[in-house]
């Protein structure tokens, strides 16, 4: 059987397969967000907190993937459910991009603009938000889309631990020691990362021209 007459038959588990990959990295996405932003911004209010916080960050990112999930495993609550597993992991591997460009982004605003900002009496929260966020938001972005695609790659091996998405195919091709198998996960694995890659791309371009 030629490689397209199998994703033709396999058509149904493959796309159920990607849209469990999709829900897993779009929800560990928004949790990286949710906490990834407020600790970028943190670190740029609070300097002594920039050193402990980017390097738990960078700590966690040298974690293979596979120790990560066994880390996780002993932890009732995730530890219960496999998607709740996967999802926390691919949340901690997102962090590091998207904490760093945040206080890239925010640090990287011109000083001038700040003093001219409280020259008009604006407080620290306005600054940060009618500011700081607008101009370093094609910043945060550019770590969200680092964020993005590293989280597509690492959720292949969320099936290792029954999460589901692509990695069964991946898991099920090296057990039956199948390329067609390995290929029907790594293929449209590796489409959803350039997808995600070009879509962000194109927003942070838009972001870096808005004046």
């Amino acid at each position: 059987m030629s490689l397209k007459d199998f994703f033709i038959a396999h058509w149904g588990e493959i796309t159920r397969a990607a849209l469990e990959h999709i829900s897993m990295v779009g929800i560990a996405m928004l949790l990286a967000i949710g906490v990834g932003i407020p600790l970028g911004i943190l670190v740029t209010r609070r300097r002594t907190l920039r050193a402990p916080v980017l390097g738990i960050s960078n700590l966690i990112q040298t974690i293979p993937s596979l120790a990560l999930f066994g880390f996780l495993l002993p932890l009732p609550w995730l530890a219960a459910r496999s998607d709740r597993l996967a999802i926390t992991a691919l949340a901690l591997y997102s962090l590091l991009p998207i904490i760093r460009n945040t206080y890239t982004g925010i640090m990287g605003v011109d000083p001038a603009i700040r003093e001219v900002g409280r020259g008009m009496g604006m407080t620290d929260g306005q600054l940060l938000f009618h500011v700081e966020l607008p101009l370093a938001l094609s910043t945060i972005m550019a770590g969200i889309r680092v964020a993005t695609v590293i989280a597509i790659g690492v959720a292949t091996i969320a099936a290792a631990v029954g999460a589901g998405g692509l990695g069964e195919f991946v898991f099920r091709g090296v057990a039956m020691v199948d390329n067609q198998f390995i290929l029907a996960g790594a293929i449209p694995a590796a489409l959803l990362a350039l997808a995600a890659d070009f879509g962000f791309g194109l927003l942070e371009k838009k972001l870096a021209r808005k004046p």
